[in-house]
């Protein structure tokens, strides 16, 4: 069979897959890599490392398909968005990997929303002005180490990074990657200039953008160690998030993907670059004519985790001694689903890892609002899952807004396992929710695009037809229209606190560092 390999560079795996013409999974490997915190709001990958892990999953993933007698015509690449990393002028990292999730530049973002900038750049860039991007995590390195920005030959992420080690090419990254980055203009296809005065770079030291469907060549050492020829086209690809769009099919109009895992996020893809007015939706390339626009929200099943974490305490059941964290959290949902829509007037912001979409403002702490002694442990596990569903909803009356209909939802991720996720999210969207029976949909989404790319997949569309999905949940009326009276809740709830949090975190002793394994840098 012919077969195409993607490769998805992740946060904390690197996935690689060989998908055969209609979708179908003919191998899956994974790589592994610890993630560094060293330190508060620090979040670093080893660079060598995540370059090696994508080479070793071409490798593995190549032999598979020639146990399997499967001819390789393609490799496609996905890559994680938001990251950064110095380099030297041959691709070579000179420092750790900053990823999406490193929060010290919340100073620099402040500045540059203190004056409105930052809708303006968000228009123009496509990406909200946020500690996660490129263009702050920049700015924090221009206040905190001028000389090093100023004097290091490239400057990178993730893409950039793999190419050095897979392809045979000049500094070069994917329309997709460039436009997640805060410094790149979507409309003009160029480096912004006032975004790269802000970061303090300059367009030399970045790579040559290039479109998603770009054959590149493999490096014939690589080509080699794989078994593969090095003609094999190796499509320069694009990010994870619009690529986990068509990895699951949904990229027809008024279809949306949620990724529902540690994280979550909704997207919905459009046909040109665009950006709201009120600066709540990112807008990311999937090809040169397709787009996708959406928010990602950072608490999902990390707030259903830290509630078992927090609550279990003394949750026994029989037969659950030696239970692993996964089966005592699925244990805590299905309890929850003992207690009613609206968890008997208990409202949960679940803020623990700050926000994103639809406010983007990383200060946000979380709150248990309508707390009386009748509530118990089941009412607040529902609560938080209430609480993230109404937070992606939020951020699909984001596209109501702006005139971007919705009329179903493919889901992917751990969380939609769950009965209750799944239900509460289908009531708060007021919209028929389908699970997307896709493990691993964002190397999928890296292989229908190289399919593209050589032809053989000529409308991305039809990507919807080759992946199986189940039978649709469908939001119960009376719970949809509780939910839709408390939305606005939430909103008015999470902005009202804010200045009591602040003046908490004020009198708040500094946390310690939480390092779970150094990578050997210091530097951003």
């Amino acid at each position: 069979m012919d077969v195409v390999i993607g490769i998805d560079t992740g946060t904390t795996a690197t996935k690689g897959i060989a998908a055969g013409p209609d979708g179908s999974l003919r191998a899956l490997t994974s790589v592994h890599y610890p993630l560094s915190v060293p330190g508060p709001g620090r979040a670093e990958l080893d660079p060598v490392a995540l370059r090696n892990a994508a080479v070793k999953a071409l490798i593995d993933v190549a032999a598979a398909c020639r146990e399997n007698g499967d001819h390789v015509v393609a490799i496609g690449l996905s890559a994680f968005l938001h990251a950064v990393v110095p380099m030297d002028a041959a691709g070579g990292p000179l420092g750790a990997l900053v990823t999406w999730a490193d929060g010290r530049a919340g100073e620099q973002s402040e500045r540059i929303g203190a004056d409105g900038r930052n809708k303006k750049l968000q228009a123009r860039t496509g990406t909200p002005v946020h500690p996660m991007s490129p263009l702050t995590k920049l700015a924090w390195w221009h206040d905190n180490d001028p000389d090093t920005l100023r004097k290091t030959p490239r400057w990178g992420g993730v893409k950039e990074l793999v190419l050095a080690g897979l392809a045979d090419a000049p500094f070069v990254v994917d329309l997709s990657l460039a436009s997640g980055t805060g410094l790149y203009d979507i409309h003009e296809r160029r480096w912004d200039p006032e975004a790269l005065d802000l970061a303090g770079v300059s367009a030399e030291q970045l790579a040559e953008v290039l479109p998603t469907t770009t054959r590149l060549r493999l490096r014939r050492d690589v080509a080699q160690a794989a078994g593969l020829d090095p003609e094999t086209p190796l499509i320069i690809g694009a990010a994870d998030g619009p690529l986990a769009n068509l990895g699951v099919g949904a990229t027809p109009a008024g279809v949306a993907a949620i990724s529902l895992g540690t994280s979550g996020a909704l997207r919905t893809v459009v046909d040109r670059p665009t950006a709201d007015e009120a600066g709540r939706l990112f807008c990311y390339a999937l090809t040169e004519d397709r787009w996708v626009i959406g928010g990602a929200v950072n608490n999902a099943g990390s707030v259903v985790r830290w509630a078992g974490q927090s609550f279990a305490a003394g949750f026994e059941r029989p037969g659950a001694e030696g239970e692993d964290a996964d089966e005592r959290d699925a244990a805590l949902l299905v309890e929850a689903q003992g207690v009613g829509a609206g968890s008997d007037g208990l409202l949960c912001l679940p803020y623990l890892l700050g926000e994103r979409a639809p406010w983007w403002r990383p200060g946000l702490r979380g709150a248990y609002l309508g707390l009386r002694r009748e509530h118990g442990r089941a009412h607040l596990v529902r609560s938080a899952v209430e609480g993230v569903c109404q937070q992606l909803a939020l951020v699909k009356d984001s596209f109501t807004a702006e005139g971007h209909n919705l009329s179903a939802v493919r889901a992917t991720g751990g969380a939609v396992a769950s009965e209750l996720w799944v239900g509460v999210l289908a009531a708060t969207l007021d919209l028929p929710v389908s699970v997307a029976d896709t493990p691993e949909g964002t190397a999928l989404g890296a292989c229908l695009l190289a399919r593209h790319a050589i032809g053989e997949l000529p409308d991305l569309d039809h990507a919807a037809a080759l992946v199986p999905i189940g039978e649709p949940t469908r939001p119960d009326p009376a719970n949809a229209a509780l939910y839709a009276r408390l939305r606005p809740l939430v909103e008015t709830s999470a902005l009202a606190v804010q200045d009591v949090v602040k003046e908490l975190d004020r009198l708040a002793p500094q946390p310690l560092p939480t390092t779970e394994k150094a990578v050997g840098v210091t530097r951003p």
